[in-house]
């Protein structure tokens, strides 16, 4: 599965390639090389972090799901409860 990102954000990641690169490495990359090398992450590792994110969301949202039954849940069969409480207080 290829990730694919929008064209603004794909030339945001090569220049910050080419900026690390320039400025941590003792080669420089150039704008097409570091198009190749986004490339690569987002096929290579891409998936990894994607899964990652989902398994965090899916784990988030069965926390919150647990918690829906302890807000909205109603006991059953309070009528005559009620009703004898009330006949008690008399």
């Amino acid at each position: 599965m290829t990730i694919e990102i929008p064209k603004e954000a794909r030339q945001q990641a090569i220049a910050s390639i080419e900026r690390y690169f320039n400025e941590n490495m003792e080669e420089k990359i150039g704008n097409i090389a570091a198009g190749a090398l986004l490339g690569f992450f987002l096929e290579e590792v891409g998936p990894i972090v994607y899964n990652k994110a989902v398994a965090d969301v899916q784990e988030r949202l069965q926390s919150r799901l647990s918690e829906v039954d302890l807000e909205v849940h109603e006991d059953e069969f309070q009528y005559w409860r009620r009703f004898d409480r009330q006949k008690k207080g008399r």
